[in-house]
């Protein structure tokens, strides 16, 4: 049994009011989920929030460099970026790569080039976490089993709809199990650096799991608080 399919995120980073609401209209009547950034700052504090699935980011922003913006994504976040810009000359291309973006278009552009090269880098992204998990066996504890290859928890064998951050938090600590992931280790490994100081929105997410997955979220069985400190998951069998 497979999970129903996630619709792809994709965060837009574009200053032009009217590209910027055209792609969104485009990629949406596509099946993407969109969100839309109008300058730098916006834009990777974004990322760092919805953790997106792809990243297309236009290089003339107001606030900042868009190749800045690649070299501070990039310190924290393996995210793809396809670059999206009016700028054609080589050297500006291959800067752009250097800097570690994944892809570049050039403006204007086709709607059927723009979904190709997104297709195409959810396909290397996807083969990459692939390769990453590859001999990872599944976690299973009493009823909880995730299994990181197939992207599927199950508890008792029923099928937990987790968002992407809920199941991003949750595969961190199975990976994990046993150990204490502090709340700084876990911000920045979901988050980024980009996020507020206060950990309310770990909180949040990690409130909303253990009402999916434990009978009493209040004497858990399966991830526990260590105060002060961070959290822990039940080592798995």
């Amino acid at each position: 049994m497979n999970q129903p399919a996630v619709k792809n995120s994709i965060l837009l980073i574009e200053d032009e009011e009217h590209i910027r609401s055209f792609m969104a209209t485009t990629l949406k009547n596509q099946g993407y989920k969109i969100t839309t950034a109008s300058d730098g700052q916006e834009g990777m504090h974004l990322a760092a929030s919805l953790c997106p699935d792809v990243i297309l980011l236009d290089l003339g922003l107001p606030d900042m460099e868009g190749m800045d913006v690649i070299k501070e994504l990039r310190q924290w976040t393996a995210i793809p970026i396809i670059v999206i810009s009016a700028r054609s000359n080589e050297h500006e291309k291959a800067r752009a790569l250097d800097c570690g973006a994944d892809d570049y278009i050039t403006k204007p552009f086709g709607t059927v080039e723009l979904l190709a090269r997104i297709r195409t880098s959810l396909r290397h992204s996807s083969q990459m976490q692939d390769l990453s998990s590859i001999h990872q066996k599944p976690y299973q504890y009493k009823d909880l089993t995730v299994n990181f290859e197939d992207h599927v928890i199950t508890l008792a064998g029923k099928i937990i709809h987790l968002t992407q951050i809920e199941y991003k938090l949750l595969t961190l600590l199975a990976k994990n199990s046993g150990k204490v992931l502090t709340y700084t280790f876990i911000m920045e490994k979901i988050w980024g650096p980009y996020t507020d100081n206060n950990n309310q929105i770990l909180r949040v997410n990690m409130a909303n799991i253990r009402r999916k997955i434990e009978k009493n979220p209040a004497a858990p069985e399966y991830i526990f608080t260590e105060i002060g400190i961070g959290y822990r998951m039940a080592e798995g069998d």
